[in-house]
């Protein structure tokens, strides 16, 4: 296993981490499913778990706390707020009262004290960064949080925050979590060269694309993934841009074969490889999902394969930008754009 920065905090995390979304009914999981895998990441050297409590509304966290019981300290724990719990209008966001209650309620399900990583799912247009930078700050000095960050902000929100920070002498976002592979692309024209600018750590989430990148969708197989019985509108090949996708993967398949390496370990040696990423998030959800991609945790990518990928998929390039989810909300709604 290899080991990078967590930006500029001086913290050593693994570069491939541990995703529990599918922990639970996401997944369907089960505990000492859930357990095996921990036992088996941590053993390969794997250091940092990532969850939230929106995965099956809190069920992941608790089964990372029951996996985790005894270990604490030996993990990088993160995990997410915002996203919606439950019906109640006040029960998401990035407000004060909403990041206070929801990390509190992590911590008892994680059974924990602290976490090492707070971060903030989905940038909340309702909010100002005031707002939320200050109550971040203020966990940070409870002891609760040793550090917070960011999840899938457009480039010029992580701008702002960041500039919101010095100028209201708040703490700041030192991490982002984008989501990027070798399908989805467009984060290198404007999230990672700012990321890079303010030396933020970069946890990059999909690196298998949903499942596309797992050798599990090729053409003439049917497609059984877990992703495609929730969204099978993802995997419609009457769709372009899934047809570019599954043409893209033909491609890259022998790419892979012609290197002597799996499609995964293709696919995550990739985003391991930009300079910008610290550590690319693996969601197993079984314990033979978790020995395939972590074979890929020494695998390092020589520049004639690189190019090969940049030759199948350009620098810079989403082959599925409807699926983006850093889109500035104006691009979304119309009414945003229209006096």
């Amino acid at each position: 296993m290899q080991y990078r920065a967590l930006g500029r905090t001086g913290v050593q995390v693994s570069t491939l981490a541990l995703g529990a979304m599918n922990f639970g009914a996401i997944g369907r999981t089960t505990q000492d499913e859930a357990t095996a895998i921990v036992d088996a990441a941590l053993e390969a050297g794997v250091n940092l778990i990532d969850t939230a409590d929106f995965y099956g509304e809190g069920e992941s966290e608790e089964m990372v706390g029951k996996a985790i019981a005894g270990r604490r300290d030996d993990i990088v724990l993160a995990t997410k707020a915002t996203m919606p719990i439950g019906e109640e209008r006040n029960h998401r966001g990035s407000s004060r009262r909403w990041l206070h209650t929801a990390l509190d309620d992590s911590l008892r399900r994680l059974g924990v004290d602290h976490v090492d990583l707070f971060q903030i799912h989905r940038w909340d247009p309702t909010t100002s960064d005031e707002e939320t930078l200050s109550a971040l700050t203020d966990l940070q000095r409870a002891g609760k949080i040793r550090y917070f960050g960011s999840s899938t902000f457009p480039a010029y929100r992580i701008v702002q925050a960041q500039w919101a920070a010095r100028e209201l002498r708040l703490g700041r976002y030192v991490t982002e979590q984008p989501s990027y592979s070798i399908l989805q692309r467009g984060i290198e024209s404007h999230v990672l060269p700012v990321t890079q600018e303010y030396g933020l750590g970069v946890l990059v989430w999909s690196p298998l694309a949903s499942g596309w990148l797992s050798g599990a969708v090729r053409k003439g197989r049917e497609v059984t993934t877990s992703r495609s019985r929730i969204l099978p509108e993802r995997f419609d090949l009457s769709v372009p841009s899934n047809q570019a996708r599954s043409e893209a993967v033909e491609r890259l398949a022998e790419v892979a074969d012609q290197a002597g390496l799996t499609l995964i370990q293709l696919a995550l040696g990739f985003v391991n490889a930009h300079p910008a990423v610290t550590a690319a998030l693996i969601g197993p959800r079984t314990l033979d999902h978790l020995r395939s991609q972590l074979a890929a945790a020494d695998t390092v990518l020589p520049s004639d394969v690189l190019d090969a990928i940049d030759e199948i998929v350009a620098p810079g390039t989403d082959l599925a930008p409807q699926e983006k989810f850093d889109t500035p909300p104006a691009l979304l709604d119309a009414s945003l754009r229209r006096r």
